[in-house]
């Protein structure tokens, strides 16, 4: 029985079967596998291998050298066109072939011009089964020609103006690279406002004086030539206005003055691209850069997005301070329009730049090439993509096919060849082109038609090896053409081998998955096709697996015996193990103690480093098994043990080499007490500097007693020595005499140097001074520098001893400074210190941010955003941004002397956040002011917005008056927070019998207007429940409830009960008004007098002694932290619901018009964060701080509109 391919299976790896590149997938997709055992009499079509770029650029200063590289049975013979006709390399002697090769070489170093060769080559390589041929090569000589002779006047601009310098290199091959120097050759520096834009052009969007400079040099490098050019140098000066009329008038006549509009602030407009729009056309796969490029004052800052869709996040990249966006690897799904925003404090542009990505051909399936056999059919199949679709062409042998020799067994459709009943005779090379307008594909494949018998490439007779029930792999390396079948046959006469118990693999190896000893024998593999048959054999031998009979034990042991480890191996008697030990997973130890015996390992004296866990590990060809034991080492019997204690301290110290910067310390050792000494620790005594500490020196070996000792100079040494053993350390030996060391310029400079500004018209350099033992000598000094960053000046600098801090006056508002401090001493100078950055001091921001816009969420929350504060108007470094925000009073409430204030802080750069605790169906104002380490801005122009209506509070109250038989009057108030315009009011009552169930509930509509309301058609002397409350068109508030009884008879009157009152009939006919009774009258006219008796006490205590003693005591000690409010100069103090109800501080008075002040508003945020820094998450929520300020407003009189206090009341009777 024939066993089939298994399709399912993979092919096995190349390293276990030789030769598996021939046999993996479809014989007949694959070229003839170039063997030697095949070469001799196969042939095979030409196919190129090797060639030079379509594109190919040549440096003219070296020779041409055009690679073609082929191969083929027989092999290839090469020619060349050029320019589409024949290229006779014979005749022209500058022009050799390589030989066994197509590569030419054209030798223009002795003679000739690179021009001369310049031309589209195409290399065809031939052979009796067909011809291939190359791409078409277009040779071009590198140029990298000079810039053109021209006259560059000076320019004058006034200050703040734009600018663009032209570079318009000359035209290269390839394009230069483009860059801008001066005459030193350093890099112009480029930022947000200077920049150097895709077409090489410098770009100001604004400049400063300290752009002026007469050396703005373009250079263009052309890399293939290694060449730089360069432009003539541009002058360029900025000058103030006065400056300017005086230069118009003396220079006109040979300047150029460069732009007239004014140096005033100004919005954004673009320098490049012109206009609102532009188009912008890219090939697939390529990078797209796409640019803007903005004036205006102060810098524009430019942000891109896509129109209906977003930037791919992995290949979108912001080159040149964003001004140019790139996207790379586009593809046809990056067409769109991309949207460039310019923007400054004074407005914003935009431009659209519409994207089309074309594509050159690009592979869906290229051909690939056939083996087939006389009779077979094939395809050959071309698929191309592109933008526009290419247009696919065939050739055969390099010419098109629809002149090329008639061939009956092909048929074209498209893109698809189709053979059918192929002959020798049809052997060829098929060429595909795709091209559109933006390139082309070119492709060669073969149809090699081959009536090859089958063979076997597997060596005759291989053994294999394989250890009993584990897989045995089987090869059968195969050929043929047609495409042979394999059968596996066992023994001399056995039959086909089923696919039940074996697995033939497409490659034709046999796998018996589980080998067993009756799997040992020879094994016959048969290779068939039409033209006839091949077989080989292979013999399998299946070996026993190698054992551990006898397995290492658990061995416990005293220390200093000795102890044997036992590991007997069987194995199969035709293998060969070796047997190696390991202890921990590693070599043993590579000491004598350790010996074999045999099967035995065995350690002699055991010491504790000897504990652990030894394996067993037995190697044979084919398998590996290994075992393992743990050794313990314990001590041995107890016997009267030492005594064992630290050492005693070493003694007689003495200094000798005496060097600057070294010295030798030698000691005699003190008994280790049994325990051997380990490690002598050197400490030393500074008594110069620091007189008592003792520092860690150096440590050696217990064995040694001497130490050459590295010292510091200008230091008063001494040193002492303690002693380590595996007890402890020893305390210290008797100090050493004292050695001076000379003085030396310091080794150090000082650390920690800042620079930071504590006004805006200066800088305060700080720093950590060296201390006594880094000094190194006497005179102790620092020499401190400084310079603007980005200016020329030279370093200013001045020399300061005692002190670590100097403070630089005159200084720019927060300008970048590099400083640097070095220390010096009478002998010299430390090595030259590092440069740290600074700033001058910080000044108020100039600017508020602008666009500012209001979202109302919803009735208690909006949503603020605005634009940033461009950073270099801010001044400083950049805290964040504050928030103010008030409610507008209405007309009851105007004569409060203050508007409540409350702010939020919003850290860091953001630009919006949310406002929280607002009150519903309210008028607010806010405004945005951004904050630096100085303190704010000046505000935004206010915003004001409304927050929509909410549910009503409850009423402020609910009463039942007039009861009758069958009726209730009821009165209420209105809300105290009605939060809208209240539509009407619910009411809802139902009787409560005399065991509390409760009745049918009756809902009743009252119009908005009323404030009274009687029911009628009540039961007689019966408990009712009601529920009341108002509603707005945002919905409805909160109730209140009240109950109340209908009487027996008119003449007694129900009061409102409290809700769990047993009440009954009898009980509500029998209640009595308590107001009336004459005991109360006169229990509340005796408090009455208690309370007026205590204030004619206090008043005569008040005027008897003047102020209280205590009161002299705050008066004379008052509290540092009280602060007064900073009325006059417009700050006020942070309000935070935190404080509100935090005791007086000691020292707190009541003020001097003897009114206790309102506290600050009961709204809280604590429920938007911890306390007063509330955080809110990124959806736009709070993030910042909350606080409160009241500002004051114009009082009528002395009334005050806050409820009165118990101190009002007591001033107010005194």
């Amino acid at each position: 029985m024939q066993l089939k391919i298994m399709p399912k299976k993979k092919c096995l790896s190349a390293g276990r079967v030789p030769l598996i590149l021939f046999l993996c997938q479809m014989i007949s997709a694959l070229e003839v596998p170039l063997d030697p055992k095949l070469l001799e009499d196969l042939v095979q079509p030409p196919t190129i291998t090797q060639q030079s770029p379509k594109d190919y650029i040549i440096d003219p200063r070296e020779n041409i050298v055009i690679q073609c590289e082929a191969k083929g049975k027989p092999p290839p013979s090469f020619s060349w066109t050029r320019n589409g006709t024949h290229f006779d390399i014979d005749k022209d002697p500058l022009v050799t072939m390589k030989p066994g090769s197509g590569t030419l070489i054209i030798n223009i170093m002795s003679e000739g011009k690179a021009e001369t060769y310049e031309g589209v080559y195409q290399c065809t390589a031939r052979n009796e089964r067909g011809a291939a041929i190359s791409n078409n090569i277009v040779i071009r000589p590198s140029r990298s020609p000079l810039w053109t002779k021209e006259k560059l006047e000076p320019m004058i601009l006034r200050n703040g103006q734009p600018l663009v310098l032209p570079c318009r290199p000359p035209i290269g091959l390839p394009p230069p690279i483009i860059f801008w120097m001066d005459n030193s050759f350093q890099r112009l520096p480029q930022s947000e406002r200077v920049s150097q834009g895709l077409n090489g052009d410098l770009y100001f969007s604004n400049v400063l004086p300290e752009d002026t400079r007469e050396d703005y040099i373009c250079y263009a490098r052309f890399n293939h030539t290694q060449t730089i050019q360069q432009k003539q140098p541009i002058s360029v000066k900025v000058i103030s206005v006065d400056e300017l009329n005086d230069t118009i008038a003396a220079n006109l006549s040979d300047t150029e003055f460069y732009g007239a509009k004014s140096s005033r602030e100004r919005p954004p407009t673009f320098l490049t691209p012109e206009g609102n729009a532009s188009n912008k056309e890219e090939l697939r796969g390529n990078v797209l850069s796409l640019e803007c490029i903005a004036e205006g004052l102060p810098t524009p800052i430019i942000y891109w997005i896509k129109e209906d869709g977003i930037l791919p996040i992995n290949r979108t990249f912001y080159r040149n301070f964003k001004k140019t966006l790139q996207i790379i690897h586009v593809s046809e799904a990056d067409s769109g329009n991309y949207q460039c925003i310019a923007k400054n404090a004074l407005g914003a542009i935009h431009h659209t730049i519409s994207v089309t990505v074309k594509a050159a051909p690009y592979w869906i399936m290229a051909p690939q090439n056939l083996v087939l056999s006389p009779g077979e059919d094939g395809t050959l199949i071309c698929r191309a993509n592109g933008n526009p679709k290419p247009r696919i062409s065939w050739l055969t042998n390099g010419v098109p096919i629809e002149i090329a020799p008639d061939d009956p067994s092909r048929k074209i459709d498209g893109d698809t060849i189709i053979f059918s009943n192929v002959q020798e005779r049809s052997s060829a090379v098929y060429q595909c082109n795709a091209s559109n307008e933006y390139g082309y594909l070119l492709a060669n494949a073969f149809v090699n038609v081959l009536a090859e018998p089958p063979r076997i490439l597997t060596s005759a007779n291989t053994l294999y090896q394989v250890i009993a029930n584990r897989p045995a792999l089987l090869d059968c390396a195969f050929f043929g053409s047609p495409l042979p079948t394999i059968e596996w046959f066992k023994g001399a006469k056995g039959s086909a081998l089923h696919e039940d118990i074996y697995v033939l693999h497409e490659n034709g190896t046999l796998e018996i998955p589980v080998a067993q000893k009756d799997s040992t024998g020879t094994y016959t593999c048969v290779a068939r096709n039409k033209l006839g048959m091949a077989k080989n054999e292979v013999h399998l031998e299946i070996k026993d697996p190698t054992r551990i009979i006898k397995q290492p034990e658990y061995a416990i042991v005293q220390r200093g015996s000795t102890v044997s480890f036992e590991c007997k191996v069987k194995h199969d008697q035709t293998l060969v193990p070796t047997v190696m030990w390991l202890k921990d997973n590693g070599e043993l130890p590579s000491d004598e103690r350790f010996t074999f015996e045999k099967e035995q390992l065995v350690v002699a004296d055991v010491s504790d480093d000897d504990g652990g866990t030894y394996t067993c590990v037995a190697n044979t060809t084919l398998d590996s098994v290994s075992a393992s034991a743990v050794l313990s080492v314990v001590a041995p019997t107890p016997t009267p043990a030492p005594i064992y204690d630290v050492p005693n301290p070493p003694f007689d110290l003495e200094l000798t080499n005496q060097l600057d910067k070294s010295v030798q310390l030698s000691w005699t050792p003190g008994n280790d007490n049994n325990s051997p000494i380990t490690k002598f620790i050197i400490e030393y005594e500074d008594a110069m500097h620091q007189a008592g500490l003792w520092h860690y020196q150096a440590e050696v070996s217990g064995t040694q007693t001497t130490a050459q000792l590295k010292l510091s100079p200008y230091v008063n040494y001494s040193f002492r020595v303690m002693a380590v053993n595996g007890i402890g350390r020893s305390l210290p030996s008797q100090a050493s005499e004292q050695y001076l060391t000379k003085a030396a310029e310091p080794d150090t400079n000082p650390t920690a140097v800042e620079g930071l500004g504590s006004e805006p018209d200066n800088l305060v350099i700080t720093w950590k001074p060296l201390n006594g033992f880094e000094s190194n000598g006497p005179g102790l000094q620092y020499k401190v520098s400084w310079r603007q960053k980005d200016g020329d000046d030279e370093w200013t600098s001045v020399f300061v001893a005692n002190v670590s801090k100097y403070i630089v006056s005159g200084t720019p508002t927060f300008v970048p400074y590099l400083i640097k401090v070095q220390a010096l001493n009478d002998a010299g100078f430390a090595p030259e210190p590092a440069v740290v950055m600074g700033h001058s001091g910080e000044d108020l921001p100039m600017v508020a941010p602008g666009n500012v816009r209001v979202n109302v969420v919803n009735s208690t929350l909006a949503e603020v955003h605005w634009d940033p504060v461009p950073l270099k108007s801010i001044r400083g470094h950049l805290q964040g941004y504050r928030i103010y925000y008030w409610k507008a009073q209405n007309s009851s409430k105007r004569n409060r002397r203050h508007i409540e204030k409350k702010i939020l802080t919003f850290q860091g750069s953001k630009t919006h956040g949310m406002l929280p605790g607002l009150e519903p169906f309210s008028h607010y104002t806010l405004n945005v002011r951004v904050v630096n380490g100085k303190g704010e801005g000046p505000a935004s122009p206010d915003k004001v917005f409304n927050t929509p209506e909410g549910v009503p509070s409850a009423p402020s109250s609910l009463k039942i008056v007039n009861p009758t038989l069958d009726s209730l009057t009821l009165e209420w108030d209105p809300p105290s927070h009605p939060n809208g315009i209240l539509t009407e009011y619910t009411l809802k009552y139902q009787p409560i019998n005399s065991t509390h169930e409760l009745g049918p509930l009756v809902d009743l509509k009252i119009p908005a207007n009323k404030t009274r309301w009687t029911l009628k058609n009540l039961n007689v002397s019966t408990r009712y429940k009601f529920y009341f409350y108002a509603q707005t068109s945002a919905g409805s508030g909160s109730q209140i409830t009240e109950e109340a009884v209908t009487t027996v008879d008119e003449g007694k009157m129900a009061g409102i009960l409290p809700p769990d009152v047993g009440a009954g009939k009898a009980m509500a006919s029998r209640q009595v008004d308590i107001a009336t009774q004459g005991w109360f009258i006169g229990l509340m006219c005796a408090v009455a007098l208690l309370i007026l008796i205590l204030l004619i006490v206090c008043f005569i205590r008040r005027n008897k002694g003047g102020k209280y003693p205590v009161k002299e005591k705050e008066d004379a000690h008052a509290d540092p932290e009280i602060q007064p409010m900073k009325e006059d100069d417009g700050t006020f103090g942070e309000y935070s619901d935190a404080e509100d109800h935090k005791p007086l501080k000691k020292g707190s008075r009541t003020p001097s018009d003897r009114t206790v002040k309102k506290e600050d508003s009961d709204d809280s945020l604590v429920d938007y964060g911890e306390g007063v820094n509330g955080q809110f998450n990124e959806d736009g929520s709070f993030i910042g701080q909350y606080s409160g300020k009241k500002e004051k407003e114009p009082a009528e009189g002395n009334e005050s509109s806050e409820a009165p206090s118990p101190v009002n009341a007591m001033n107010s009777f005194v």
